[in-house]
């Protein structure tokens, strides 16, 4: 068994750390098990070398990020654990010579609003690797993973230094099993309903003047996906949501209207889609089809993926474990028809 001991310099920012009740330090000895006491500004971790270090590390970075101003979250602690279990494995070490770190950490996107976000997952961490390789970006996965709220993080970002001229949302105007029938008001109004997840992150990321004033000049539009054929979108950001409700025709046509200086993002869970029986959904398709295309990047979340809330998390692996033991008990065949025709059978979604 190890001890460490950790003090920290300001008891207002250590007691945030810690959390309330040391919520988070309980979360920290059930990730890690290891044994931890707060006293004041002052940490003692016990058990094993390996779990204590990490403890450490994670304690420091949580500080840090509390000492730059920003808000702690269940969900942080879970991502500066994996961070710290990352660092030093997937990276190699830096040059000390050359004043580089010998550890690297997970990929940010840095906004006005916001300052440096930084994922707080491996599969979030890879998005945004991908996002920032590749013209064209495919993500698919359950809800809650941070598919949305990312992408719109990485475009805004995009847009204030400069790198493009304008972002362009879509995506397509399909009831979640419900219908709502004529919706009164302009083009924007109702559309909007559809959209406001992505009006909710584009709050998160940018001063609400600024969005207002990105909606007024077009400097952000908001279209819906029919609206797209024709165009040739340059010099933007597109991001095209709920991509699992479009048909194979939709998304051919959506793909094509990239242009110079332009990057695509489609973002879309194949275990909810909300087309007629029998129709295919345009995102599994497009997946399949471009499998090894020079300049896609396809990046799969998982339900251990979700940040959202931890109560997300469960909701969505018993609905995973609940399709596994349905597809057992049917066998192949059961697998490939039923509910899979209507999208509520769950395709792979793992890398």
């Amino acid at each position: 068994m190890a001890q460490i001991s950790l003090t920290f310099d300001d008891n207002r920012l250590a007691s945030l750390v810690i959390g309330h009740y040391d919520q988070n330090l309980a979360h920290l000895e059930r990730r890690l098990g290891v044994l931890a006491n707060a006293n004041g500004n002052c940490v003692v971790l016990r058990g094993t070398p390996e779990a204590t270090e990490q403890a450490r590390r994670v304690l420091e970075s949580l500080y840090e990020q509390v000492r730059d101003g920003a808000p702690l979250t269940p969900g942080d602690v879970d991502g500066a654990i994996q961070e710290s279990a990352m660092q030093g494995v997937l990276f190699p070490a830096g040059d000390p010579t050359a004043g580089e770190p010998a550890t690297a950490g997970f990929e940010g996107v840095a906004t006005r609003r916001r300052g440096f976000v930084k994922a707080r997952n491996r599969a979030q961490d890879a998005y945004l690797r991908a996002l920032k390789a590749h013209e064209l970006v495919f993500a698919e996965g359950p809800a809650g993973t941070g598919k949305t709220w990312l992408a719109v993080g990485f475009a805004v970002s995009l847009l204030e230094r400069g790198d493009v001229d304008k972002i362009i949302i879509t995506r397509p105007a399909v009831e979640a099993g419900e219908r709502l029938g004529f919706l009164p008001g302009d083009m924007r109004e109702k559309v909007d309903p559809y959209l406001r997840p992505i009006y909710d992150a584009l709050y998160d990321f940018m001063e609400a003047r600024h969005v207002e004033r990105g909606l007024t000049t077009g400097m952000i539009e908001i279209a819906p996906l029919a609206f797209m054929r024709g165009r040739t979108l340059t010099s933007a950001v597109v991001l095209l949501d709920e991509a699992q409700n479009t048909t194979t025709m939709q998304m051919k046509m959506f793909l094509t209207r990239l242009g110079e200086g332009s990057r695509m993002i489609v973002n879309g869970d194949p275990t909810q889609i909300d087309l007629p029986q029998g129709q295919a959904s345009g995102l599994v398709e497009a997946s399949r089809i471009l499998q090894g295309v020079e300049g896609v990047g396809r990046i799969r979340f998982a339900e251990g993926d979700v940040v959202r809330h931890d109560m997300v998390r469960r909701i969505v692996a018993a609905y995973d474990a609940d399709f596994r033991a349905r597809v057992a008990a049917q066998g192949p065949e059961g697998a490939s028809g039923g509910d899979r025709g209507r999208g509520r059978g769950r395709p792979e979604t793992r890398a």
